[in-house]
């Protein structure tokens, strides 16, 4: 108690209960995961959150904090921000497996760096398509959307009350799915003409047994990988705006059902 008769500790103690999901939303979700963001930044955005969310969503955290009950609702807390988090992820992982399917037809796959993103090393390909996606997902708003589903979660789900349930955990593992065929459907116009020239290559080089194959075959992928990279990148980033719209979906079908 101060001396103007105000309690902190149970407002300060909401705050905490309240930024859990907010901060396990912000540590698996794309930009605001990035390794470039510093730690105090996302606890401070994290908290800014959450007194906003206290302001829409008066929260009443358990009384006892160290009990079982408590424990148990800070878990599920976790639960459903890195769910939401990860959905996000998930479709963020189109890209790199797409980048892996035509640097490794261009013959790219040994050019890697690391990803000042996810600090992990990635195709290079992969970490220009992954900037795309980025500042397509910044350019529809969508970091404003995900921080609008958190908000909402807490009067669809309210905290202490809801767990993730057994359909929803499926949608989410389905949805992983979809990652695989998005990278595939993104990588299908480069991949198949480099799949048509690597067939020409082929039949030349069985035709003509002492030509030699690497030196002809590698700088023609190249070429015909950034040709096309050049003339079909429009239509892959409208692809990549319908996998951004597909993984907001499936964060407002997980958080509103």
């Amino acid at each position: 108690m101060l001396g103007f008769g105000l309690s902190i500790e149970p407002q300060f103690w909401a705050l905490v209960f309240v930024m859990v999901r907010v901060g396990a939303a912000f540590i698996t979700a794309p930009v605001f995961s990035a390794v470039s963001i510093p730690l105090q930044v996302r606890v401070i955005l994290a908290g800014a959150i959450g007194v906003l969310v206290l302001a829409v969503h008066p929260v009443t955290p358990p009384a006892q904090i160290f009990s079982v009950a408590t424990f148990l609702s800070i878990a599920s807390e976790a639960l459903i921000g890195l769910a939401m988090g990860f959905v996000l992820q998930i479709a963020f992982s189109a890209p790199l497996i797409a980048s892996e399917l035509i640097g490794g037809s261009m013959g790219l796959s040994m050019a890697t760096s690391v990803d000042p993103i996810n600090g992990r090393p990635s195709p290079a390909l992969g970490q220009f398509f992954s900037l795309m996606l980025t500042l397509l997902f910044l350019s529809v708003d969508g970091h404003l959307v995900l921080v609008e589903m958190v908000v909402k979660s807490y009067e669809a789900m309210p905290p202490g009350e809801a767990w993730l349930g057994a359909e929803r955990l499926k949608n989410i593992a389905f949805f992983g799915g979809y990652a695989f065929l998005a990278g595939l459907l993104l990588a299908l116009p480069v991949g198949f003409l480099l799949l048509c020239l690597n067939l020409v290559v082929g039949m030349i080089s069985r035709s003509a047994p002492s030509l030699n194959l690497f030196a002809v075959g590698l700088p023609a992928s190249l070429a015909v990988g950034v040709i096309s990279l050049a003339i079909g990148f429009p239509a892959m980033g409208d692809y990549m705006l319908v996998i951004i719209r597909e993984a907001l979906a499936a964060t407002q079908s997980l958080v509103l059902g």
